[in-house]
């Protein structure tokens, strides 16, 4: 018998497919034998995917109705995996028009099916803002001519998911916490590998069902009962909890920004989803997709999984993964006609006597654990200043301690250009009055060595951008002058017999999670997991 023609499957859109569970959706649809076209805001944002040589990539965006044309053109099953998550005030109105100009035009092309993963939310009470406009573009897409398969999940339970680092960080931070009331709550964790289980399913139900399904783990828990939970795996002792009923989710969510590594704007509707019991209403979506082999995965397990994927640097994609929508990426302002004629920089180069190879590795493991080579309390305190305010601080860490790619998030910045061996342009997402830059470049040098090149751009935004610049200006030669000498002497200080392991260290193609540049708290475990598996 011949073998099925691979043409003949079907094809599949992932849009988001730079986020966190689209990411992982690309190669679960691979693995089942779908083809995937992958579609994202900034191509280039995939380039270093693993899959990205399986799969066609489409450059578009929800909010332009028009590129939506090319990316849903001969698709079988389109994934919608798009949502604001701390995108501002005016979320709820991008959601909206997204879903509706998506809706559209898959029904121009013909589109058989649309799947969504929105989540669990009880009927007939008022639910927060956020929860709201996820209900709001599942029963947009439902009302669509296309059919839409809804899918509604509670707490994600997997390896750089944002709810699994609060819990992580909640649980081995504090072992005495005070909590508001509502953590009582029941919850239905799924893990990770499940939802994709579920998602993949979705794609082949029978007939052309449009509605919504629950999905849920086999664990129904508080939150509470859940931290617990995590310190079991990691070998913590048992966390004491008191719950107060006078701590409301705004006040919760900076708490949060300031403990764990997820900043505040994304804090709040996790936390806010919290406010409500989050447990399947149903389970008839187990009736049409047989269970994975070996049956859902419970909470312990999931968690010790996620642990073994922390630990073995093997983390597929996290919460920041994706960039938020409307987030500057070019033109870099470099001359005074695209900034209204204010650009504010500092420029440097430096002789190294290292080779290229050497330096580049230095500068492609800059940040996370190795922090940002000049005044390190300088760093941790505007870290945690940005942390106050809502920022990211530095608590991002890096996606991988040595290799980088292009919108990978770097402490409070993200990696906006790379060209391996030559040049890494880091964007600022730091609460700041303007758009910064941060550019480290390479070149051979003449008689040998290297030269390191630093410049770092400010377009401020208004006086106050302004005022920011020039209060900041006396200490640049403290932090750009320090960094580049300290750069340049850790280049230096490779021993020459190291020098090719050392610039060979960025070039792997493995994916990682490094957290947590400003504590030493972490805690390293011993849990015995079978790290194949996905979490």
């Amino acid at each position: 018998m011949n073998a099925p023609d691979p043409h003949d499957a079907p094809l599949t859109l992932v849009t988001g497919a730079s986020g966190y569970i689209g990411g992982r959706l690309v190669p679960a649809l691979l693995e089942a034998g779908f083809r995937v076209r992958a579609m994202a805001r900034h191509a280039d944002r995939l380039e270093d995917r693993p899959w990205r040589g399986q799969v066609e990539v489409v450059e578009a965006d929800v909010g332009d109705p028009a590129s939506l044309q090319a990316a849903l053109d001969g698709v079988d099953v389109a994934y919608y995996l798009i949502h604001a998550m701390g995108g501002g005030r005016s979320f709820a109105d991008r959601d909206r028009q997204g879903a509706r100009s998506f809706a559209e035009a898959a029904a121009q092309a013909d589109v058989e099916r649309i799947v969504y993963l929105g989540g669990i939310h009880p009927e007939g009470v008022e639910l927060s803002a956020h929860m709201a406009s996820r209900k709001e573009v599942g029963d947009i897409l439902l009302a669509g001519a296309v059919p839409a398969v809804v899918l509604r999940a509670a707490v994600i339970l997997g390896s750089g998911s944002a709810s699994f680092e609060i819990m992580r960080h909640l649980s081995e931070r504090l072992p005495v916490m005070i909590a508001p009331q509502w953590l009582r709550n029941r919850i239905q964790p799924l893990a990770v590998r499940d939802v994709l289980h579920y998602l993949v399913g979705a794609a082949r139900l029978e007939g052309a069902p449009n509605r919504t399904f629950d999905i849920g783990g086999p664990d129904v828990l508080t939150f509470a009962e859940l931290l617990q939970a995590y310190a079991r795996a990691a070998g913590l002792p048992q966390r004491r909890i008191l719950t107060v009923p006078v701590l409301t989710p705004r006040l919760a969510s900076h708490w949060i920004g300031l403990v764990t590594p997820v900043p505040t704007g994304i804090a709040r509707p996790l936390v806010e989803s919290l406010i409500h019991e989050s447990v399947a209403a149903e389970t008839d979506l187990r009736g049409l997709v047989p269970d994975p082999e070996g049956g859902l995965t419970g909470v312990d397990r999931a968690i010790e999984l996620a642990l073994a994927r922390i630990r073995e640097l093997d983390v597929a994609t996290a919460w920041h993964s994706a960039t938020p929508a409307g987030a500057p990426s070019s033109p870099l302002p470099e001359d005074p006609e695209w900034s209204g004629g204010i650009v504010r920089g500092d420029e440097r180069q430096r002789h190294v006597d290292a080779s290229p190879e050497t330096l580049w590795a230095v500068i492609e493991g800059i940040g996370g654990r190795r922090g940002w080579y000049s005044w390190r309390l300088g760093w941790i305190s505007r870290g945690l200043m940005d942390r106050v305010v809502g920022g990211p601080g530095l608590r991002r860490g890096r996606r991988h301690p040595d290799r980088l790619a292009v919108g990978d998030a770097l402490d409070w910045w993200r990696v906006e250009r790379l060209e391996r061996g030559r040049l890494l342009r880091l964007r600022a997402e730091m609460r700041v009055p303007g758009q910064a830059w941060l550019e480290l470049g390479v070149q051979e040098a003449e008689g040998g060595g290297a030269i390191l090149y630093q410049r770092a751009i400010y377009h401020p935004h208004g006086l106050l951008g302004d005022l920011y610049w020039w209060a900041v200006w006396p200490f640049h030669g403290i932090v750009f002058g320090g960094m580049q000498r300290n750069i340049a002497r850790a280049a230096e200080d490779v021993p020459s017999d190291r020098r090719s392991a050392v610039a060979g260290a960025g070039s792997g193609t493995g994916t990682g999670y490094d957290t947590d540049t400003d504590t030493d708290t972490d805690t390293d475990t011993d849990t015995d997991t079978d790290t194949e598996e996905t979490a």
